[in-house]
């Protein structure tokens, strides 16, 4: 069967992008082998967060009397909160399928989609072609090569949000976004956490005094952390998982009750015979794109996390529309200089746009910096929430922001003030003479801006 357009999962880009083609009259043929939604309504971004919200309730009521708040015997139910979860995934995944079926040129097949040539793909015994095909299939979990690890029960993003019984202990392999974020959530829940990671830093990628912060703030909810630390081994003894650590310091052993695996993703790539199609990959199975997204064969794009780079919703997204700008609109927008704004959802909330300082510097600018700790800024100082700092890397030569850290309670709220001024290429003098409105945690940004400076 021929279509105007064949996409390949059904992702934050391969949603909408199936929805505009079929909208403007293109026959379109969707094709998924698990639920529609991608990663980030089934097992991503709205479950997590709905969690992650869950978990910040029972951190409130656990420490009302900081508050002076009377509470007692507080306990989280996991049970109930995962149902909530569910709901929220299932109201999400409903309509999906609901505004699909309002399109009668949309043409969904569930199944796992093979290419048998370089524009033909087959979905079980279906076999279809196109001119326009669109690869949206995202990634799962990376599983590390480490002895004993396949014989243990470990868990991973996905499935450790099914759990509906708090953990005793739970050990989280990996210090970054997706381990942090459960580390805290299930503290919060209860349990006592242990974080091993191979950096001497957690956040690899954020620079040093933001990742000292947020690790202090863990630190002070009970999160043990092991760092510059390898797993050498992982293995079952009774009702206990341990995992054996290797550091500069002295061997470790860490035993708890669970094991989450939380150290990157990989590429659903290796079953979509991409060869097939002679689709080029990186040595991690990402598909190879140029900055118009299209792969080296014409006719073919990839979106989302499948071509590997900022791993994120949002991208994904932001994917879609430049490629409906291209292909519906007669636009020719490209993803270079495309800047990446994200949020780590722990608490403070890790929010982030552009380069980090040492990334500015690596490029050679000369820099101006302001920093301003939120123990300084009045509203978070009357919610007695004044953990964190922010942060903004301006250029000297012209005063524009090429990147910023809002490390503070609704973090990622805030740093969408200072995302759009990057966006608009405005300079940060902007918001020095702007009227901000009194106690709100955007009025720290007057302290910010001011404190910016020269630095060598």
């Amino acid at each position: 069967m021929k279509y105007d357009a064949i996409v390949v999962g059904s992702g934050q880009a391969g949603i909408p992008l199936s929805f505009r083609l079929a909208d403007i009259g293109w026959q379109v043929a969707l094709i998924e082998k698990s639920f529609l939604g991608g990663t980030c309504i089934n097992n991503g971004c709205s479950p997590t967060k709905t969690m992650v919200h869950r978990a910040q309730v029972a951190h409130y009521a656990r420490n009302a009397k900081r508050w002076g708040v009377r509470a007692s015997n507080v306990s989280a139910d996991l049970e109930a909160i995962v149902a909530q979860k569910n709901k929220v995934v299932q109201r999400f995944r409903g309509g999906k399928e609901k505004q699909m079926k309002q399109r009668p040129n949309l043409h969904f097949y569930s199944g796992q989609a093979r290419f048998v040539g370089v524009h033909e793909i087959q979905v079980g015994e279906t076999f279809l072609e196109s001119e326009k095909i669109f690869i949206n299939t995202g990634g799962r979990p990376r599983d590390p090569h480490i002895p004993g690890l396949a014989r243990v029960p470990y868990l991973t993003n996905e499935n450790v949000m099914d759990l509906t019984v708090v953990p005793e202990h739970l050990i989280v392999l990996g210090g970054g976004y997706i381990g942090l974020e459960f580390a805290q959530m299930f503290a919060r829940f209860g349990s006592s956490v242990t974080v091993i990671h191979n950096s001497g830093q957690i956040l690899p990628r954020e620079d040093p005094e933001i990742a000292a912060e947020l690790q202090r703030v863990l630190e002070e909810e009970d999160i043990t952390f092991l760092l510059k630390a390898r797993a050498t081994r992982v293995e079952q003894d009774g009702g206990a998982i341990v995992v054996s650590v290797d550091r500069p310091s002295s061997p470790a052993v860490a035993s708890g009750s669970h094991l989450l695996v939380a150290v990157g993703r990989r590429p659903n790539t290796d079953d979509l015979g991409l060869e097939k199609a002679g689709i080029e990959m990186d040595s991690s199975g990402f598909i190879k794109v140029n900055s118009r997204l299209e792969t080296n064969v014409p006719g073919i794009w990839a979106l989302g996390d499948v071509k590997g780079g900022p791993a994120f919703t949002h991208i994904s997204y932001n994917d879609f529309q430049i490629l409906d700008a291209n292909l519906t609109q007669g636009k020719n927008l490209t993803t270079e200089n495309r800047i990446v704004p994200y949020c780590v959802f722990t608490d403070p909330q890790l929010g982030r746009a552009g380069m980090t300082e040492k990334e500015a510097r690596a490029k050679g600018y000369q820099l101006k910096i302001g920093k301003v700790q939120m123990s300084h800024v009045a509203r978070a100082i009357e919610r007695d929430e004044t953990a964190g700092l922010m942060k903004i890397i301006v250029d000297a030569a012209n005063d524009r922001i090429l990147g910023a850290t809002t490390l503070a309670v609704e973090g990622g709220e805030l740093i969408h003030v200072l995302y759009t001024l990057m966006l608009g290429n405005l300079p940060y003098t902007l918001l020095k003479g702007a009227v901000f409105i009194h106690p709100t945690l955007a009025e720290g940004f007057f302290a910010l801006m001011e404190d910016v400076k020269p630095v060598n």
